[in-house]
């Protein structure tokens, strides 16, 4: 099955781009990158790359670093399609990551994306979002409707307390790094659906336990129907195996 992963020009995150490939990859998956313009070779974010603050908490586990070692020199990876070419019927799931630094608005803002993906939501195939990934989907319309195509479905996101958190620890050297747009990402994706008390889901309070290849027990992910979504680099694993179930 062919999975298209949708990506800005820089600033994705390492984690949430790698490990949902490695995933799909060692399951028998085609995964199909596009950029803004095609033929555009994405960058990750240098920071996640470096380790923010030289304190590897804000980085990409190990595992992760290397499977997107890999991931950078696979074919596919720099042989992007152009969003606005894309035929979202061409594609058996989508999966949408994220990434939070200053790079990342190219892809959270575009309304060529947000079209491709409503168009793509419409056709009832699996679609996974994770942390700043899910705004794609709260600000996609739904071509039938005209609302957010989350407006009836059970999500999660990035935690309000996880971004505001990492922001508050950097913000005397990195400033707004933490912080992509004025709104947190929890508030305008709660503002998409139709009755946030029910359908949002924050999951445990965590601020450092990440699931990992063999253990998903700090992790945490949302399904609904044929979407499913989770909260941040520390869901990857779990995030990118229930997406390969969907495929199934």
């Amino acid at each position: 099955m062919q999975v298209l992963v949708p990506l800005p020009d820089r600033d994705f995150d390492v984690t949430e781009v790698a490990v949902p490939w490695q995933i799909l990859r060692e399951a028998g998956h085609d995964v199909v990158f596009a950029t803004e313009r095609a033929g555009t070779v994405p960058a990750a974010d240098p920071r996640l790359l470096s380790g923010v603050l030289s304190r590897r908490p804000f980085g990409p586990a190990a595992a992760a670093r290397e499977a997107y070692d890999k991931l950078a020199k696979a074919p596919e990876f720099s042989s992007t399609l152009a969003w606005a070419a894309l035929d979202p019927a061409g594609f058996d799931g989508l999966i949408l990551p994220g990434g939070h630094a200053p790079g990342m608005r190219q892809y959270l803002g575009s309304p060529v994306l947000a079209q491709q993906v409503g168009r793509f939501w419409h056709l009832g195939r699996p679609v996974g979002a994770i942390c700043h990934g899910v705004l794609v989907l709260a600000r996609a319309r739904d071509p039938a409707t005209g609302r957010s195509v989350l407006a009836d479905r059970m999500t999660t996101c990035l935690p309000k307390y996880m971004e505001r958190s990492s922001f508050l620890v950097t913000a005397w050297w990195l400033g707004r790094y933490y912080r992509t747009y004025p709104a947190y990402v929890e508030d305008e994706v709660k503002g998409a659906l139709d009755d946030p008390r029910r359908q949002f889901r924050r999951g445990p309070v965590t601020l450092g336990g990440r699931g990992t290849a063999a253990d998903d027990a700090p992790a945490f992910a949302v399904q609904d129907r044929t979407y499913v979504s989770a909260r941040w680099p520390g869901d990857a694993y779990l995030f990118g195996r229930r997406f390969r179930d969907l495929l199934r």
